[in-house]
C-alpha cells in the first residue's frame, strides 16, 4: 500500500479488503485472548478470597466469551473466496399460479426481514408481480459484509404446504419456489463473458416508476447463448444503468454457474448421488396439518414458524455453513 502506484492497480480494492479482513481476524483474537487472561483472573480471585459475588462476574465473562467464539467460529465457516461480497439474491415462483407466486412474495419478505435484522441492504433491480397475488419473479441486491457468504445456502428449492387462502374449499396444497444467490462480483474478478456471446433486448418497464419509465425503453434483458442465462432489469430510468446492473447479474450468475459445476463434479468424485432438480427442495415449509420447517440437507427443525417466515432464518443458516467445513 505504500507503493506510489498503488492506488493506479486493479487489485488495490481486493488488497483493501484483504487487509480490513485480516485486521478483523487479528482484532476478534485480542478481544478473546483478552477475555480468556479475565476469566482465568477471576478463578484465581474466587480460590483466594472464596468471595461468592465474584460467581456473577465469572457468569457474565463466560457468557460475553462464548458470543466471541461463535462470532470466530462464523468467521471460520465464511473463509471462501466471495463470502464477504455482497449477495444478488432472484427468486422464482414455482408452477401453480396464484399460490405459487404468493409463496414466492412470502420468501422475498422473509429475506427482507432477515436484512433488516441484519442491518443489511436491500435494493430491487428486477421485479414482476403475479397475476392476481404475489411475484413471479424478484432479483435484489444485498449490501453487508459476508452477505453472500451467508445467503449462499439459500440457493435451492424451497417448498410450502399449507392450507390454501386462495382456495374456497380449503383445501391443502403444495408450492415451490427456487432461489438463486450470487456473490457481486467487482472488476478485479476474474469472470467475463464475450459481447458477442450476449444478446441485448430493450423494451419499455413495466410496473411503478412513473411516465418515464414506462415511455422510453429504459429496461434491459440480456441473454447469455451459450449457457441460456437470462437477466434483466428495468427499475433505474436509465436504460445504461439498467444495462450496468444486468451485466453485474450476468456475471455473478455465471460465477454461481461455474461453481455448481465444480461442486457437481467434487460430488462424482466423492461417489454420492445428489438430485438437484425442480421438486427436489432444500427447505419444506409446513403450515398444516402442523406446523413445521425442516431442512433437508441438515435436518435441522424449528417449530417456531412465524419467527422463520419473519426472517430468524440463521440457525438453518450455521448448521448448513458447519456442515460444509466439515465436508471439507
Amino acid at each position: 500500500m505504500l507503493k506510489p502506484d498503488f492506488w493506479d492497480e486493479p487489485a488495490s480494492k481486493e488488497i483493501l479488503k484483504e487487509r480490513a479482513g485480516l485486521t478483523d481476524q487479528k482484532e476478534l483474537l485480542h478481544r478473546l485472548t483478552e477475555k480468556i487472561e479475565e476469566i482465568t483472573l477471576y478463578f484465581q480471585f474466587y480460590e483466594e478470597e472464596h468471595d461468592n459475588n465474584l460467581i456473577e462476574d465469572i457468569k457474565s465473562a463466560i457468557s460475553d466469551t462464548r458470543l466471541e467464539l461463535k462470532t470466530a467460529e462464523l468467521a471460520r465457516l465464511l473463509s471462501e473466496q466471495y463470502d464477504k461480497n455482497n449477495a444478488i439474491m432472484t427468486i422464482h415462483a414455482g408452477a401453480g399460479g396464484t399460490e405459487a407466486q404468493d409463496w414466492a412474495d412470502m420468501l422475498f419478505r422473509m429475506y427482507m426481514r432477515w436484512c433488516e435484522r441484519r442491518n443489511f441492504k436491500a435494493e430491487i433491480m428486477d421485479y414482476m408481480s403475479g397475476d392476481e397475488a404475489g411475484i413471479k419473479s424478484v432479483t435484489f441486491l444485498i449490501t453487508g459484509i459476508y452477505a453472500y457468504g451467508y445467503l449462499k445456502s439459500e440457493t435451492g428449492v424451497h417448498r410450502l404446504v399449507r392450507i390454501s387462502p386462495f382456495d374456497a374449499s380449503g383445501r391443502r396444497h403444495t408450492s415451490f419456489a427456487s432461489v438463486l444467490v450470487s456473490p457481486e462480483l467487482d472488476e478485479s474478478i476474474e469472470i467475463s463473458a464475450d459481447e458477442k456471446d450476449i444478446r441485448v433486448d430493450t423494451y419499455r418497464a413495466s410496473g411503478a416508476g412513473g411516465q418515464h419509465v414506462n415511455k422510453t425503453s429504459s429496461a434491459v434483458r440480456m441473454t447469455h447463448m451459450p449457457t441460456g442465462i437470462v437477466v434483466q432489469c428495468q427499475n433505474e430510468r436509465s436504460q445504461h444503468m439498467n444495462r450496468a446492473y444486468c451485466m453485474k447479474m450476468l456475471l455473478a450468475k455465471l460465477y454461481e454457474k461455474e461453481r455448481q459445476k465444480k461442486d457437481e463434479e467434487k460430488t462424482k468424485i466423492s461417489g454420492e448421488k445428489k438430485d438437484i432438480g425442480w421438486g427436489n427442495q432444500i427447505r419444506s415449509y409446513t403450515l398444516q396439518p402442523y406446523r413445521l420447517i425442516k431442512d433437508h440437507r441438515t435436518n435441522v427443525e424449528i417449530g417456531n414458524v412465524n419467527a422463520v417466515l419473519d426472517g430468524d432464518i440463521d440457525p438453518f443458516i450455521e448448521a448448513y455453513l458447519s456442515q460444509k467445513a466439515m465436508e471439507g
